[in-house]
């Protein structure tokens, strides 16, 4: 009944209303809205659904605005959390016009659906659909998932000489932050612990507060940064890489080729559009 409802809305930006689905799933989690994406018949409108489905803001990054927000601007918390929200949306708006135009030109397939009638599902066929659905996904994307904390493990923990560091900004992962800080500088974060902080988000996004609250060892954010910095970084956090997980998930319906391309894509949107949230501040005099 939803994908009945929205599939005028959305097709004028070249989906169906089926892809609205896995969509909604994505506010929740990107990993089961991309895995959801296999209900959709045309093989178009599913790899289109996936790669904007990571647009949608999943609950990983709630801790991550609330940290910024109620440090930044208490008093405003109930807008700037709405702002996100929505910014994510339009951004996958205008992602899906420029994808419609582009790789994917043409129409969505005709959606014919006769609406069936309310029942209720049975407990058994729930169980089993679960398990299914649980089964594949530790035996496909934890593999990754499992590599990938090992690796960020190794490199938080050790130095060039393989040494057990007492402090983090001795470890390999503060010296790869480092060499990555000076991309992020006319964003205003050019700075190995915010660096690492995004590096570690990759892994998780909720893992981005506590990497940078251990890293700043007690000391206020807001003596860290200005709230112009926190905008930008929380515009770039909005929009950047999703988790191993989700690219995991994305690998193994598109294929490695389409997940590093998500990787990228999104970093450098993420980039641009934090870059300029951070011009506009500037012209606005916020600081």
């Amino acid at each position: 009944r939803v994908a009945f409802v929205m599939d005028k809305l959305l097709r004028k930006i070249g989906l169906s209303g089926r892809s609205i689905v896995p969509m909604l799933i994505g506010f929740g989690c990107t990993v089961p809205g991309v895995m959801a994406t296999r209900t959709l018949p045309s093989e178009r409108d599913r790899k289109m659904t996936i790669l904007l489905t990571p647009f949608m803001s999943c609950t990983a990054k709630v801790p991550i605005y609330g940290f910024f927000t109620a440090a930044f601007f208490p008093e405003h918390g109930a807008l700037v959390m709405t702002a996100l929200y929505f910014g994510g949306i339009i951004v996958g708006i205008l992602a899906a016009l420029l994808l419609k135009g582009t790789l994917f030109r043409g129409e969505p397939v005709p959606f014919v659906m006769e609406l069936p009638n309310y029942r209720l599902p049975g407990l058994k066929n729930v169980a089993q659909l679960l398990w299914e659905k649980a089964k594949d996904f530790l035996t496909r994307a934890f593999t990754v998932i499992f590599v990938a904390t090992i690796v960020i493990w190794v490199l938080q923990t050790f130095d060039a000489r393989l040494n057990v560091v007492s402090d983090a900004k001795y470890s390999l992962l503060a010296a790869v932050a480092g060499v990555i800080a000076p991309i992020f500088a006319p964003l205003g974060f050019g700075n190995w612990q915010i660096s690492t902080a995004l590096i570690t988000g990759f892994m998780a996004k909720e893992s981005v507060v506590s990497t940078l609250t251990v890293l700043l060892s007690g000391m206020d954010v807001a003596h860290f940064m200005t709230p112009l910095t926190s905008v930008s970084l929380l515009v770039f956090t909005l929009l950047y890489t999703p988790c191993v997980a989700a690219v995991a998930s994305v690998k193994r319906e598109l294929g490695g080729g389409w997940a590093a391309a998500v990787v990228v894509g999104q970093c450098a949107i993420a980039w641009v559009a934090a870059l300029l949230a951070r011009t506009v501040g500037l012209l606005l005099g916020f600081v």
